[in-house]
């Protein structure tokens, strides 16, 4: 499993923008191939950042995610929001604590 966090820093006037796009592509890619898990998170210390947390069963799966015509779209009409440059990291559990 490939565990993605995308980091995202918007303008503040941007953020229901964000929310509006998210709602409407959430469901999408929660049925994507390979997509086990998405969740939106925020940033409790930045209320302008927001994270994408999500689960897939491989690097395949997400890298046909981001070539789809979904991840383009969605992509395109979420970056023009962005304050600062977003922050990806694919990763992999070490360990799961019961």
């Amino acid at each position: 499993m490939l565990i993605r966090i995308v980091r995202m820093t918007f303008h503040a006037n941007q953020l229901d923008a964000f929310h509006q796009i998210f709602d409407r592509s959430k469901h999408h890619i929660r049925a994507f191939p390979g997509c086990q898990h998405l969740e939106l998170l925020r940033d409790l210390d930045h209320p302008n950042v927001r994270m994408t947390y999500s689960h897939w069963t491989g690097p395949d799966a997400l890298e046909a995610y981001r070539q789809s015509e979904l991840f383009q779209t969605t992509w395109a009409a979420t970056k023009v929001l962005f304050a600062d440059r977003p922050v990806a990291f694919s990763t992999g559990q070490l360990e799961v604590l019961p």
